[in-house]
């Protein structure tokens, strides 16, 4: 929101300086983002007017002007394209300094030129540069120019929060401000426009749930080519919108002053009646940017005679727009539900400022107020006659503000301090509130404006800003802090962190939204969330994995010469369920590169997949139970079908780790074999309950087994069948050799293994050590087909 802070200094009597308002738009909740000086340096500017043009002797591009600049004139040489005799434009003397730019009486080309004529971004007025600033023809020639334009000035951009809709206007800004200086504010007097003629038209409510209120003005016989008022013009340019003619300029202003979108039709293109209701599927309706769009149930349309003619709160139609031409327009000014535009103006890719403001609340008492204004701007300088104001309005459906309590203890416990109650009532009254006092407090109703005020807490909010932040003293909480609960039961999810962190990941933190095709890409769009208002097409989706925001980080890093990129993510997947949606906790990180940093003391490797399978194993020794832990090839449509497995604990799978799918990988462009693994929080934290337990005083037995065996039966089920036969005597498996050649025929590798043998309470014998070998012989030949080398 850009504000003229002259415009505001007009409504609001301060005597702080620009700095001291700069910091109490921030303290009251509206960040200033920029402030940008206007005119700050125009002495020696003035309003001339070019009497003629002569072309340059030397040059095709530049005219000879002579230039009355008031009391005399001077030659100046001009190349703007729009120099024309009778022209009024800003003329810098010599003298003068623009910019970095000192004005000095010079020749070009062999011409004498005695100073300059100047567009707007010359002097730092506007973006503008295309030709000359063309100023009024009612524009008194020698007048200094910034006495003429109101300069000095400086637009104020501010950074406003979503639920503060009311401050989308000078109007309610300026009330903020009032309150915060404590200085008086009296809102914006505007005198009634007395009917001059009868015109009239039946406006028929529809959809009174989405529109309560629609009002309507004829203004008949005017002048649409009128000009703009200067300081009109001047009052939409440094808020940021550009004048275009009086209508549009005139309900843009008003816009902005009251915070109350209008649009103008032009009148002799309707027949009535006016009606606001759903769309229906099938309608179509060209809009004022030419486009041809498609309607169904979920937009409001406006209809003349049952026809689609603009889109509520939208875009008005191309069918019914005013021209230089228009003679007769009717205006309207409406309240929509903000429920029945949220979203809408997204769908068709655009953004106006009237749909801006209705996702986010307008005050329904504000359609009479802004066509009285606007009636009479419009007459004062385009002529014509009002007729009355047509309203049609559903009061049950209007939103409805109710009173809200406020106790002075629960404004000293949330903020921790003592707000006088005299202070209380002047900052609910200055902020256009209704307030009683009672014995505990106040009970306070809002006005009309303030959609976002409707639990006690809200108007603590209140107090705090205008009282001030600053007021409120920084003081350590008082009395027992109570530790976070440490379950031993659980690995902590910090732990998890750190443990991806030591083995040389990075932390990153994606967005929960994301786009429909992006998931679509991955297969992974089943049971995904879409949202009803969402912040953009590319933020659409909620999330079913972590990993496509991950891989889209390391993507970017890839872009940006980094060869070998760690990341990491802990999050929350989303997913839609019969009962509701649901959250589930996520762990992911993706990989790719070299298997270790560059450096001298190791030779250069590309990180494989054994490389992220060991990363996620140094999870799972967390929980001191790895082997609960499994893999199992996967079938992720994601995943390389020859690089990827399963993760499983107890027999229940709760992630996936491998390479990404060839196709995958060249449609997301990542240039190189990306490797990536997601896994479930919840399943992954369990941990065993740590238990003391002697050691053995006995020592240990080793017994090494070479085993032929097939290629398609996994290392897992064969440590899982030894251990199952032999049981508690063995500790552990030492996997030392693995090997497959023509020697040993297509499908067969042989692996070779020792058995480390242990008893608690005797030391064992070989009879002892040769019955656990023929135990684990026996269960491998059984159940993994395998065959002992000899």
């Amino acid at each position: 929101m850009k504000i003229s802070e002259n415009w505001l200094r007009e409504r609001v009597p301060l005597q702080a300086d620009r700095a001291t308002l700069a910091e109490r738009f921030d303290m009251i909740g509206h960040e200033v983002e920029s402030i940008e000086p206007l005119g700050a340096q125009l002495d020696g500017v003035v309003v001339a007017r070019i009497v003629t043009c002569a072309k340059h002797p030397e040059a095709d591009r530049l005219q000879v002007c002579e230039v009355d600049a008031g009391g005399q004139t001077l030659q100046i040489v001009c190349g703007a394209p729009n120099a024309r005799p009778g022209l009024k434009a800003p003329l810098a003397k010599v003298g003068a300094q623009v910019g970095t730019l000192s004005i000095k009486a010079a020749k070009l080309r062999g011409v004498e030129s005695f100073g300059m004529l100047c567009s707007a971004k010359e002097l730092g007025l506007d973006a503008d540069a295309s030709g000359l600033l063309e100023l009024p023809d009612d524009a008194p020639v020698g007048t200094p120019l910034a006495d003429y334009l109101g300069l000095p000035d400086a637009v104020f951009d501010l950074g406003l929060t979503p639920n503060r809709a009311d401050c989308l206007s000078l109007e309610g800004l300026a009330r903020d401000v009032a309150a915060a200086f404590d200085v008086p504010f009296a809102p914006l007097a505007i005198e009634a426009v007395p009917a001059q003629s009868d015109r009239r038209i039946e406006i028929r409510l529809d959809a009174p749930a989405d529109c309560p209120r629609y009002c309507g003005r004829y203004i008949t016989g005017l002048d649409a080519a009128a000009q703009t008022p200067p300081w009109m013009r001047e009052r939409l340019r440094r808020s940021g919108l550009r004048p275009i003619s009086l209508l549009v300029d005139v309900t843009n202003y008003v816009m902005l002053e009251l915070g109350q979108p209008l649009h103008a039709f032009d009148a002799d293109t309707l027949h009535g009646p006016i009606g606001v209701r759903r769309a229906r599927a099938g309608e179509t309706l060209r809009l004022l940017d030419e486009r041809e769009v498609a309607l169904d149930g979920q937009f409001l349309a406006i209809t003349d005679a049952d026809r689609p003619i603009a889109l509520a709160g939208l875009m008005g139609g191309w069918d019914t727009r005013i021209g230089a031409a228009t003679r007769n327009v009717f205006l309207e000014a409406a309240h929509f539900a903000p429920s029945a535009l949220a979203g809408r103006a997204r769908r068709l890719s655009m953004h106006t400022d009237a749909a801006h403001r209705f996702e986010r609340g307008v005050d329904p008492e504000l359609p009479r107020r802004a066509l009285e204004r606007a009636a009479r701007l419009i007459v004062e300088a385009g002529g014509g006659e009002v007729g009355p104001i047509l309203e049609a309005v559903s009061a049950a459906h209007l939103p409805a503000r109710a009173p809200v309590r406020l106790r002075r203890a629960r404004i000293e416990r949330v903020l921790g301090i003592r707000v006088p109650d005299a202070e209380v009532e002047r900052i609910l009254a200055a902020l256009g509130m209704t307030v009683r006092a009672d014995a505990e407090g106040w009970s306070a109703t809002p006005p009309s404006a303030r959609f976002d005020i409707a639990i006690e807490e809200d108007l603590i909010e209140e107090v705090a800003r205008i009282h001030g932040y600053e007021r409120i003293p920084d003081r350590a909480p008082s009395g027992e802090l109570v530790g976070p609960s440490l379950r031993e039961d659980r690995v902590g999810l910090a732990a998890l962190r750190e443990q991806l962190a030591a083995r040389g990941y990075l932390e990153a933190i994606t967005f929960a939204f994301v786009e429909g095709a992006q998931l679509a890409a991955w297969n992974l769009a089943e049971d995904s969330i879409a949202l009803s208002n969402p912040l953009s097409a590319e933020l659409s989706v909620m999330r079913t994995s972590l990993l496509p925001g991950l891989v889209a980080a390391l993507a970017a890093n890839r872009s940006r010469q980094q060869v070998r990129v760690r990341l990491f993510e802990t999050g929350r997947a989303y997913f839609a369920g019969a009962e509701g949606p649901r959250e589930v906790a996520r762990i992911a990180g993706v990989a790719c590169g070299g298997a270790v940093a560059e450096q001298w003391g190791e030779a250069a490797r590309a990180l494989d997949f054994f490389d992220v399978k060991g990363d996620v194993e140094s999870l799972f020794a967390l929980s001191g139970s790895e082997r609960e832990f499994s893999f199992e090839p996967a079938t992720q449509p994601w995943l390389h079908p020859g690089q990827s497995a399963a993760i499983l604990r107890d027999g229940r799978t709760l992630g996936h780790v491998g390479a990404l799918h060839p196709n995958l990988a060249r449609t997301l462009d990542l240039g190189g074999d990306v490797y990536a693994f997601e896994l479930d929080v919840d399943a992954l934290a369990v941990r065993a309950v740590p238990s003391a337990q002697p050691l053995s005083r006995f020592p240990s037995v080793r017994r090494d087994l070479s085993f032929e065996l097939p290629e398609e039966v996994p290392y897992a089920e064969v440590e899982k069948a030894i251990r199952a036969a032999v049981g508690e005597t063995l500790t552990d498996i030492v996997l030392f050799d693995r090997y497959a050649g023509a020697n040993l025929g297509s499908g067969v590798k042989s692996l070779a293994m020792g058995l480390i043998l242990q008893d608690r309470y005797r030391t064992l014998t070989d009879p002892d050590a040769d019955r656990c070998v023929a135990l684990a012989v026996a269960a491998l030949e059984s159940g993994c087909k395998a065959r002992l080398r000899g």
